[in-house]
């Protein structure tokens, strides 16, 4: 299994594509730009135009080949589905475009639930990956890759349905926070993100 050259180049442009729709409002956005809100939706972070239009795309760009990279050199690489391949391949150019277009809109003073888009995308996002953790066969790359899972088929294919399912179970309570903006969502995913390692020890404990 080898990178995929053309599908490479076709995201990492899709990733860049922000900066010229930047430059064509260059001139329209402001000199410093918000890039973070908080759950109340009211900017907590801000940059420069530059960074902004230039900078967070090409930090994107980088991490998305670096991804690929590192997925590519698992030596258990024959375990990765197309599926998550296809997840590797995409999610970065959707969160990109998703969140370069939000961040323009607020500067150009376009009214836009910044929170709601969030959400919604991260929603997305725990639902796509919740339905493939439990298909995932054993590897270096995705999932819980803890010592417990690493040395147990058993251990991984059970970790990884329930890790599946309150994945699952995240993304639905983002899709609903999009509508609520509350705090109490990342918390909930907090205690189902570490809930797999706990039940994972517990099977290594008994054997599994």
């Amino acid at each position: 299994m080898k990178i995929n050259k053309k599908l490479l180049v076709i995201t990492t442009i899709i990733i860049l594509l922000p900066i010229i729709i930047g430059l064509l409002f260059w001139e329209q956005l402001p000199e410093t730009m918000a890039t973070h809100w908080g759950t109340d939706n009211e900017p907590n972070g801000f940059n420069s135009k530059a960074m902004t239009v230039f900078g967070i795309p090409g930090i994107m760009a980088a991490l998305h080949v670096f991804c690929l990279i590192v997925t590519y050199a698992d030596p258990k690489k024959s375990n990765i589905g197309a599926k998550a391949m296809g997840i590797v391949y995409w999610i970065l150019p959707a969160v990109s475009v998703a969140v370069m277009s939000a961040t323009y809109a607020y500067a150009l003073g376009i009214g836009v639930n910044i929170g709601m888009i969030c959400c919604l995308l991260m929603g997305i996002i725990f639902i796509a990956l919740g339905n493939y953790l439990p298909k995932a066969k054993l590897n270096y790359t995705f999932g819980y890759k803890i010592p417990w899972t690493l040395n147990s088929e058993e251990n991984w294919n059970k970790t990884h349905r329930l890790a599946g399912w309150l994945m699952v179970i995240c993304g639905f309570a983002f899709i609903v926070n999009a509508f609520i903006l509350s705090e109490w969502v990342f918390g909930f995913c907090i205690v189902a993100a570490i809930a797999p390692i706990i039940y994972s020890y517990v099977l290594y404990k008994k054997g599994i």
